[in-house]
């Protein structure tokens, strides 16, 4: 029986997408797993893949065009099979929603209301929603995102929302991001509390007018632990309506201390903006916000000169521990015993698991190494590092030296394919970074196009969101190589799983002092190993050596870089 393919939601914005290519086409045989088209969004351009096996029989959007979301974007099935009355209907999604909109039309419901609620929910399980109410679903916030966890309710049950608000923040496969609302109205039950993780498309959150009886729908959304969940919201509004204004007070500083203590900063998008802009460090700054959030108000009015007052006043008392801190017992294992400790596998760690695993497995590595004299690198930086406001490290040179030699030897900035093997002549390198769940690859968009000097900017930006976990989706997206350093952490050399879908990735190892044979003569010279792995679907022997070769000349010459 055919299938409809409609147009995906891929972004938590996405409200049309536009069919930059379509890497198949009618006739073809599809398999589960293969990537169909390429569709822009509204925040990048994402690879859309087939979760169904069969014949590719109908093609509903062609490239270049654009289509709202769930629009027909293709059909599956046996060849030769007789897809007319699918083609006459739009599609089996189609028929339903004119189903949909027939009885919305009946109950003579506000088009506005309606819009709302499909905006909000991917699922009918609720047969009629009261009105206003809108159900908020887990966004899919990346392309290979298909679970997420909130780590963090800004928001909880019984308050206000306006469009624009914050609701929570939502760890993702990649990064943890900020999830805002799309509504206003009243937070009326939350479906996944802080810590738990859900499919995408799960019931997130209701939104609607105060005081609706919402449970019919969260009951028929049958989110893990609902019951409960509603529960803990009863309760929750009966504290609240008791609750005094210093118990308000005293809990917003308890959070906000908390925050500060693990690391975790609350603040608005325009508050870290000034507050990068004039200097100001956010750990420093007490939030006036909801629950402790920073607001630009806190930023602008925040001094540091009563900063370091206040920290020299409390320091007496904070250097010698507390009576409590005196008697706090420290954890002892004995000596014999068998200690475990189990921790839950992050979105991120998941993901990290299945990628790497499927590209060591599927992918046939082979590692070529390479010795390249750094004397002259060290000296070319020191004079680059020379000029005021300029900081460029070994590691700006690898990726410069890199991106031009992938110009000269493309086959190794490759991509396999079952029909083909695509050759990307466009250079975006993605640059390996170690974060507290794993390892990100933001990436270097046209990196052979970039100075020193941005290299060095980009990375340093980049890394710096990393690991605060501010990176958005597309910046981790489209590697055509990718460099991994461990230099700095003294390994001398180490070989590296290549990040799929790239052909190649490049291990730098640390500088290292040795003796070393120049015209003939044992001298003190600085050396470094560069370890290539190279899927040999694509990257043949000589072809590899060939770029390593290019590479080392350009990092022993560097001034060749400027040419």
């Amino acid at each position: 029986m055919a299938i409809v393919i409609t147009m995906p939601r891929l972004s938590d914005t996405m409200t049309e997408g536009t069919v930059a290519t379509w890497l198949k086409k009618v006739g073809d045989k599809i398999s589960e797993g293969d990537i169909l088209a390429e569709i822009e969004t509204d925040k990048a351009t994402m690879e859309f893949e087939s979760f169904n096996s069969g014949t590719l029989l109908h093609i509903g959007i062609q490239e270049g065009e654009s289509a709202p979301i769930d629009s027909l974007l293709a059909i599956i099935g046996k060849e030769g099979e007789d897809i007319s009355e699918l083609l006459k209907g739009n599609s089996t999604a189609e028929e339903k929603s004119d189903d949909k909109k027939e009885s919305s039309d009946k109950e003579e419901a506000p088009k506005s209301e309606d819009n709302a609620v499909e905006k909000n929910s991917t699922e009918s399980k609720s047969a009629e929603l009261p009105k206003g109410v809108v159900v908020v679903t887990m966004p899919r916030l990346s392309d290979t995102m298909t679970d997420g966890t909130v780590a963090t309710w800004l928001k909880k049950v019984g308050d206000k929302i306006s469009e624009g608000d914050i609701l929570a923040e939502i760890e993702t496969d990649k990064a943890t991001m900020e999830f805002e609302s799309f509504n206003a109205g009243t937070l009326l039950f939350i479906g996944i509390q802080e810590g738990e993780t859900a499919p995408v498309d799960s019931l997130l959150a209701i939104i609607g007018p105060e005081g609706t009886d919402v449970s019919g729908i969260s009951g028929n959304f049958g989110n893990k632990d609902s019951k409960a969940t509603e529960s803990k919201e009863a309760d929750s509004k009966e504290e609240k309506s008791t609750e005094t204004k210093e118990e308000k007070t005293a809990s917003t500083e308890t959070v906000s201390e908390n925050n500060n203590a693990s690391g975790r900063i609350f603040a608005s998008p325009l508050a870290k903006k000034i507050a990068e802009e004039k200097g100001i460090n956010l750990n420093d700054v007490k939030g006036s916000g909801e629950n402790g959030r920073i607001v630009k108000s806190d930023v602008e009015q925040f001094s540091p000169a009563k900063q370091e007052a206040k920290t020299e006043s409390v320091s007496a008392s904070a250097s010698a521990p507390t009576p409590s801190q005196a008697l706090a017992p420290k954890m002892v294992v004995p000596a014999g015993e068998v200690v475990v400790e189990e921790v839950k596998n992050s979105q991120m760690r998941k993901i990290i698991a299945k990628r790497l695993s499927e590209s060591k497995f599927t992918a046939p590595h082979y590692y070529l190494k390479i010795e390249v004299t750094m004397d002259a690198a060290m000296e070319s930086r020191s004079i680059i590092n020379s000029i005021p406001d300029t900081k460029v490290s070994f590691n700006d040179l690898v990726i410069k030296a890199s991106a031009m030699a992938l110009k000269k030897h493309p086959k190794v900035n490759s991509q396999w394919k079952d029909e083909a093997t695509i050759i990307n002549h466009h250079v975006n390198i993605g640059v390996a970074v170690a974060v507290e769940d794993g390892l990100v690859v933001p990436v270097l968009k046209f990196t052979d196009l970039m100075s020193l000097t941005q290299i060095g900017g980009s990375v340093k930006d980049l890394a710096g969101r990393a690991k605060n976990k501010k990176l958005q989706p597309a910046e981790m997206e489209g590697s055509t190589f990718t460099v991994s350093n461990l230099g700095m952490f003294g390994i001398v050399e180490f070989t590296s799983i290549i990040n799929q879908p790239n052909s190649a990735i490049l291990s730098v190892g640390a500088i290292v002092e040795k003796p070393v044979v120049k015209n003939g003569q044992i001298v003190v010279g600085n050396t470094m190993m560069l370890t290539l792995a190279c899927d040999h679907r694509t990257v043949d022997g000589a072809t590899g050596a060939q770029f390593l070769q290019t590479l080392k000349q350009y990092m022993e010459n560097p001034v060749t870089m400027l040419a």
